[in-house]
């Protein structure tokens, strides 16, 4: 029989209602939760903490009452066991299955009917009639089949997915577009700090935030990024500038280090850290040729502080204004932060949401903010320092 078409006015909007995990920040990214019959992807680096995350989930979801089932073709069940224990994870409602086969895999599902199923990973299940794992025609088969699983069961799934060198999701495009959510889960294994962005979701906007520490006891999460990134920051020193950037739908107010230093090489070094090298180079040749700030013999080092990566224009003003700060000797007052994107021209631009940003100083203690002549009107709680180029800015300097 043919489906026939209803209006859209008659559809039942029931359904798809996502359903608290107990992880505050996962919550959050996800717009309240996991919806039952969804399937979300998790990539990220090897070593980020996908399946700490993905364990302590389980274990929240198995602490509110459901049953839970984790798949792993990566680990035995007694390295996860171990896992658990250093996480205090180990809790009653968790089954574990140790295989590498989609059969088994969807078999234990079925017998078991779990309302949440972690596959970790997607690209290490395999099927002896489909090829070998990890092959284009197989993770797209596996995908499909245990995107199936999902929507006939009602499970909710989470899928951990690799990553290339480059940082995008291994495996065919179709992956993304068969699953309902795509996450990635980022952050530099030396610092404590990890961000799950929501990059699509077909139950909520994307582009949420959650935020994260990895501590001794595994992820915890971070109501208020803002306060844990600038905790260690000492007010007064020459080439630091807070930022307030947006990291998807959510506004965090970074600092910006730099340093200038007399170079001995023939060829002065660039260096960036949590920012990207191209922009560097380029506000360092903006200072030199449209403000008056000669850079071209120095040293260079310049670095977002905490292990986040910071790659929008916004941060742009507070990186110019930290290396001026930096080769003038001259530090920038503590209560004021810089927001704005710099043109080769040397003009300052004004960004996207300029008063989401400052409203997030202004409830950090920030009573000031450099930023383009153009932004919105005046804010309560911090005042505006209006500039229309890259030389004004420096001048509030001298």
């Amino acid at each position: 029989m043919l489906a026939e078409p209803v209006a859209l006015v008659e559809v039942s909007s029931d359904g798809g209602e996502p359903r608290p995990t107990g992880i505050a920040e996962f919550d959050r990214a996800l717009s309240g939760g996991l919806v039952p019959g969804s399937v979300t992807l998790v990539g990220g680096e090897p070593g980020v903490g996908k399946s700490t995350l993905l364990l302590q989930l389980a274990a929240a979801v198995a602490l509110g009452g459901a049953k839970v089932l984790i798949c792993s073709a990566e680990e035995s069940a007694g390295q996860i066991r171990r896992r658990a224990d250093r996480l205090d994870a180990a809790v009653d409602g968790v089954s574990l299955l140790a295989t590498t086969s989609l059969a088994e895999a969807v078999a234990a599902a079925e017998r078991l009917a779990p309302e949440l199923l972690v596959i970790d990973s997607v690209q290490t299940l395999g099927d002896p009639d489909l090829g070998a794992a990890g092959s284009v025609a197989v993770v797209r088969e596996v995908a499909a089949r245990l995107v199936s699983l999902a929507k006939q069961r009602q499970i909710a799934t989470v899928l951990v997915g690799h990553v290339t060198k480059e940082g995008e999701l291994a495996g065919p495009r179709v992956l993304e577009h068969l699953v309902d959510t795509v996450c990635s889960f980022e952050g530099d294994r030396h610092h404590a700090l990890r961000m799950l962005a929501v990059n699509k979701h077909r139950f909520g906007p994307t582009g949420e935030l959650g935020v994260f520490a990895m501590g001794e006891h595994g992820l915890v999460s971070v109501a208020d990024p803002s306060a844990f990134m600038l905790a260690d920051r000492r007010p007064g020193a020459a080439g630091c500038v807070v930022a307030p950037v947006l990291e998807g739908r959510r506004p965090l107010l970074v600092e910006i280090q730099a340093l200038v230093a007399e170079s001995a090489l023939g060829t002065p070094r660039r260096t960036a850290q949590g920012l990207i090298p191209g922009r560097l180079a380029l506000l360092v040749a903006v200072l030199e040729r449209r403000a008056g700030c000669p850079l071209g013999r120095y040293d260079v080092f310049a670095s977002a502080v905490g292990g986040v990566r910071v790659s929008e224009p916004a941060s742009d003003l507070a990186l110019a204004l930290a290396l001026a700060s930096s080769a003038l000797g001259r530090p920038v007052p503590a209560e004021v932060v810089a927001c704005g994107e710099v043109g080769l021209g040397g003009e300052v631009r004004q960004v996207t949401q300029t008063p989401k940003r400052l409203a997030e100083a202004a409830r950090r203690g920030f009573r000031r903010a450099i930023v383009p002549w153009s932004a919105p009107a005046e804010l309560e709680g911090i005042e505006l320092v209006r500039v229309r180029d890259l030389a004004e800015a420096v001048d509030t300097l001298r």
